[in-house]
């Protein structure tokens, strides 16, 4: 296991340098009891042979970690080698953590949401990848945990159901972490014979060296032709080869499907690029008004969903 996480380590050694994104939702949780669930829905997960359960924290024990980067790290979690996780595609997770009591003596949780970067098909873990903040609280929860340590997740949380040839052309704008849902949605497709999609990526980073995922992202699509991917960076190297600056409406026009009835734009990252390429989501988290360059390019809101 642990040269696995070293092997992963060496072909990805590269940080994000965007918030992570899965939705939008990010916020601390309180709550008195730490059992949320109606035992009738865990027998239900239980004969369906899966550890999640959508309304029940549930502990996961932490298997090993490896430094991808001096501020991000991959952690493996284990449970029983007979299952899987039981994630949709695409679907996050809710992670959980305690910080003590607040004023009245009652239990205070964080709670941050992740997309595994792990196959859901896989059986007996998951892999999650995490930045980790000076300030964040729940990654620096994460960087402190040891092998054996548990942390307390539930889910899955359903962002987008993915079905086979459901577009035609599947358009992708990430910017830092939010690749994640975006490489969800591209293993399932490429894994997929009978899945003719074609996929058009552009991912925006600050710098080269903030590309994470970079050479698994460019062996796939050296591997799959219906894979086409564009970098762009805010600071460019001399050697860079890429786009340079911020997604604009031209590398949107030139890098992403024509809009139509069977184009689909996926949009994941930062929310001030979020804002800038489709607008906000609402307030109640639902997708929103669809604005920005998006919008100026021709697309519809049926067209483009946000994470």
């Amino acid at each position: 296991m642990a040269s696995f996480l070293r092997r992963f380590a060496r072909a990805t050694p590269i940080p994000f340098t965007a918030v992570a994104a899965i939705g939008g939702v990010s916020f601390l949780y309180y709550h008195s009891s730490p059992d949320l669930v109606q035992s009738q829905q865990a027998e239900q997960n239980e004969s369906k042979n899966i550890p999640l359960v959508p309304d029940k924290w549930v502990e996961f024990k932490l298997q090993d970690t490896a430094r991808v980067s001096h501020n991000t790290q991959l952690f493996r979690f284990s449970f029983d080698p007979t299952q899987k996780l039981g994630l949709d595609i695409a679907s996050c997770i809710l992670t959980r953590a305690s910080l003590g009591q607040d004023a009245e003596g009652k239990p205070k949780f964080v709670v941050r949401p992740y997309t595994p970067i792990s196959d859901p098909e896989s059986k007996g873990y998951f892999d999650l990848l995490i930045k980790v903040y000076p300030e964040g609280k729940m990654s620096q929860h994460f960087a402190s945990l040891k092998p054996g340590d548990v942390v307390e997740v539930k889910g899955p949380i359903e962002k987008l159901r993915y079905t086979p040839n459901m577009k035609q052309h599947i358009g992708m704008v990430a910017g830092g972490t939010g690749i994640t849902p975006m490489l969800q949605v591209i293993e399932a497709i490429l894994k997929n014979p009978d899945d003719t999609t074609q996929i058009s990526l552009l991912y925006a980073n600050v710098s080269p060296d903030d590309i994470l995922l970079k050479q698994k992202l460019d062996i796939l699509a050296t591997t799959h032709p219906n894979l086409k991917i564009f970098y762009t960076v805010d600071n460019p190297t001399k050697n860079w080869r890429g786009g340079s600056g911020y997604i604009s409406k031209d590398m949107v026009v030139k890098g992403l499907p024509s809009p139509s009835d069977d184009t689909l734009i996926l949009v994941c990252g930062p929310p001030g690029m979020v804002k800038q390429i489709s607008g906000e989501k609402a307030k109640d988290w639902t997708q929103g008004e669809l604005s920005g360059i998006l919008k100026e390019a021709g697309y519809t809101e049926q067209m483009v969903y946000k994470f």
